[in-house]
């Protein structure tokens, strides 16, 4: 399950990262829509993306919706997005200030963190 998990994560990170609020300029309202604007996507590759884009959407609801106690530094939401962004880079070398300093403490949160990730997008049908 981590290694799924850790695989998820890396990828959402990356889907996150290229996320734009602003909607393309001057795109013709009649094509606004459209789900994918390369006329070479099959069919196939169409499905592909929209699955893995409602994956990535499903997930970043969950992290979301994960609490952030600062008042005892049990921040999950922002164990997961330090760990996500370690997972792209492929290096440890990210980390929150709102997570605890202490390393124990650091990793028995950021543990918390994954199990509760993983319980809700077990629940979701994303694992």
């Amino acid at each position: 399950m981590a290694v799924v998990l850790n695989d998820l994560l890396k990828r959402w990170h990356r889907w996150q990262s290229g996320y734009s609020p602003v909607p393309v300029c001057s795109a013709d309202p009649m094509f606004r829509n459209v789900k994918s604007g390369k006329t070479w996507d099959s069919t196939s590759q169409v499905i592909r993306d929209e699955l893995n884009g409602s994956t990535m959407e499903t997930i970043d609801f969950h992290v979301g919706e994960l609490p952030d106690d600062e008042a005892t530094g049990r921040t999950y939401r922002s164990a997961i997005y330090a760990l996500a962004r370690n997972l792209h880079t492929g290096r440890s070398v990210w980390s929150s200030p709102r997570l605890p300093q202490e390393p124990m403490e650091r990793g028995i949160v950021c543990m918390e963190a994954r199990n509760m990730l993983t319980r809700r997008l077990i629940a979701a049908g994303v694992m």
